[in-house]
């Protein structure tokens, strides 16, 4: 596996992973392993707290590489891919650390289940987002849609493969920001420094819980977001986030 496939590079504890497949940065077998590999290890790194998922190019992803798709007569390989398929999008929601999205173009496919997995999505003017699996002898999709778009919607794109453009997404509240093509990457870098201010304990509690919560009733998310304010208040950083406060300083946070 090359780690040049999805790039990654750290400063100031916040991570920029690349997509680097060029042209049209397909997903493909090493790239898929790469991504799950690189979310596990930034779970781990004390140095990284946030990261941004971009790529090379004027194409964020189109999808995955048709050129190499598995072969069903042959037993297990066609599961074997699915597998690690799932695998590549729950590497980045169960990642501890926060993941903005900045798409610099096309989102297609397997590039839009991408996106979809990311907490944060910010995407530049010139970007399209689609499902064109059903064009191609495929389907899927729904499962990474469903939490970001309305049924409608979800099955719009997946039953005619239509592309929608980056701002009819910030339309209908899935985006959280668009920008002109060069200041997309600034902003992106911008939310992350902020999100890397804060403790990362409290941030780790974050994330866990806003994953955890949607698959709960109203009543059960309330009671579990509780239970992790608990524990978190008895932490060194929310001590610290506290006393700051009140002494009217920036905070000094060491991750316990």
């Amino acid at each position: 596996m090359s780690e040049d496939v999805v790039r990654l590079e750290v400063a100031d504890y916040v991570a920029v992973a690349t997509l680097n497949r060029p042209p049209v940065n397909a997903v493909n077998s090493e790239m898929r392993e790469r991504l799950i590999a690189l979310f596990d290890e930034v779970t781990d790194r004390s140095d990284i707290r946030v990261v941004v998922l971009t790529a090379q190019g004027k194409v964020f992803c189109a999808g995955a590489d048709l050129k190499q798709r598995p072969d069903p007569s042959k037993p297990g390989t066609f599961w074997h891919h699915n597998r690690i398929t799932r695998e590549t999008g729950n590497a980045i929601k169960e990642c501890a650390k926060p993941v903005i999205c900045a798409v610099n173009g096309a989102a297609l496919g397997a590039g839009f289940g991408l996106m979809a997995s990311c907490d944060i999505m910010m995407a530049s003017e010139n970007a399209v987002f689609g499902m064109p699996e059903i064009d191609v002898g495929l389907a899927g999709g729904v499962a990474m849609l469903n939490e970001i778009l309305s049924k409608s919607f979800v099955r719009r794109l997946t039953f005619t493969g239509d592309r929608l453009p980056a701002a009819e997404l910030y339309r209908l509240g899935v985006l959280d920001s668009v920008w002109p093509q060069e200041e997309l990457m600034p902003a992106a870098m911008k939310m992350a420094a902020r999100i890397a201010e804060k403790s990362p304990t409290g941030i780790k509690y974050a994330k866990n819980s806003a994953n955890f919560v949607s698959l709960m009733s109203p009543k059960e998310a309330y009671r579990f977001e509780q239970n992790f304010t608990y524990e978190l208040a008895k932490t060194e950083d929310a001590i610290e986030a506290r006393t700051a406060q009140l002494e009217k300083r920036k905070p000094v946070f060491k991750g316990r």
